[in-house]
């Protein structure tokens, strides 16, 4: 899997103008954690079946002892290096809140561990070239987002005249993801006529009934979509004013990156790659590029909309926001050189 996820990344990196120094030729495995959730638990007694030694913890054993096999956790032992895709998450699976069970054995191997930050292919995303989007801009002309989202208000249905800001979010619907938070934070806002919110995305039948619900009882302030559609992502991206992203916890994280790019204020939990990526705006230095709220609750969650809501009825500091937002750079050329530099230690190699 990891090797197919990095032969994918060069075709990435060339096109963004990033070279390598030298090749490197010699095997060594290397362990990727995208999402420590999803682990590959079976039945120990599995394994005569499929010709494998069962393990407890990182011990061999036979497999009448063994509790489980746990794919991920085997990985971990066996890897010659193990990484993660952000900097905070690589402390954070360390701690028992994160670890979902495999913090001991991480703490055993944490001097192989290491976090490098994902990257975006700005040649693939990027609202000055989008050719899904029905109007173009960049920081300098914002004209064409205004465009963008009158087009998603008509194909949300909601109703275009209300000067509220337009809050987007693009996820799986599952428990990590915090739909819950948003669900408990919302309804205050909708009955007070505070925000217009489109959702996309499909999930769990538990937490699809949430949004679900919320949309049939506010029809003209709340649109659902229960589908996967890139096309329609990127208009959220463009059209929204702000971006949700309340994870209770998220290895990195994509979405807030594409939504600053694209002039989307991102409404972010302080966890792992969203804590690395969005920094709260400050009014008095006009620094910073989101809303960031601390507590997995929806009650902090309300405040970090709150705070976006005040800055949104400021245009000239709202403004600010959006262009500090979009000139970040999380391209590939700035996180490739950590992979090369790990791949060069591994070796022996020194670029």
């Amino acid at each position: 899997h990891c090797h197919d996820w990095h032969a994918a990344l060069v075709p990435v990196l060339l096109r963004t103008g990033y070279r390598p120094t030298r090749v490197l030729r010699e095997a060594h495995s290397i362990l990727t954690i995208h999402n420590i959730g999803y682990q590959g638990v079976f039945a120990g007694t599995l394994a005569p079946e499929l010709g494998l030694v069962a393990r407890t913890n990182s011990t061999p054993t036979s497999a009448a002892m063994a509790a489980d096999l746990n794919f991920l956790r085997d990985g971990i032992v066996a890897a010659d290096a193990l990484t993660t895709v952000s900097p905070s998450h690589a402390a954070e699976i360390l701690t028992p809140e994160y670890g979902k069970g495999l913090d001991p054995l991480l703490r055993q191997r944490r001097n192989r561990l290491v976090g490098i930050l994902n990257g975006v292919d700005y040649s693939a995303w990027d609202p000055a070239t989008d050719a899904r989007l029905p109007a173009h801009y960049d920081a300098r002309q914002l004209a064409g987002k205004t465009s963008c989202r009158e087009t998603l208000l008509a194909r949300a249905d909601l109703h275009p005249r209300m000067p509220v800001p337009l809050l987007g979010m693009v996820t799986r619907l599952a428990e990590q993801k915090g739909i819950e938070l948003v669900v408990e934070a919302l309804p205050a806002l909708l009955r007070q006529r505070e925000v217009q919110i489109v959702i996309l995305g499909q999930g769990e039948d538990r937490y699809v009934a949430q949004p679900r619900q919320l949309a049939a009882a506010f029809p003209d302030l709340f649109r659902y979509f229960d589908l996967q559609d890139e096309s329609l992502a990127r208009l959220i991206f463009a059209g929204s004013d702000a971006f949700l992203v309340p994870s209770i916890y998220e290895p990195c994280g994509l979405t807030q990156m594409y939504a600053l790019r694209y002039g989307t204020v991102p409404i972010v939990r302080e966890t792992g790659g969203l804590k690395d990526t969005v920094r709260h705006f400050d009014t008095g230095s006009r620094t910073g590029t989101g809303s960031v709220f601390k507590n997995a609750n929806g009650t902090e969650l309300a405040w970090a909309i709150g705070e976006a809501l005040a800055w949104y009825r400021q245009p000239e500091l709202w403004t600010r926001l959006q262009q500090n937002g979009m000139a970040e750079d999380f391209s590939w050329r700035h996180q490739a050189p950590y992979y090369e530099a790990l791949y060069s230690r591994l070796t022996g190699n020194r670029a």
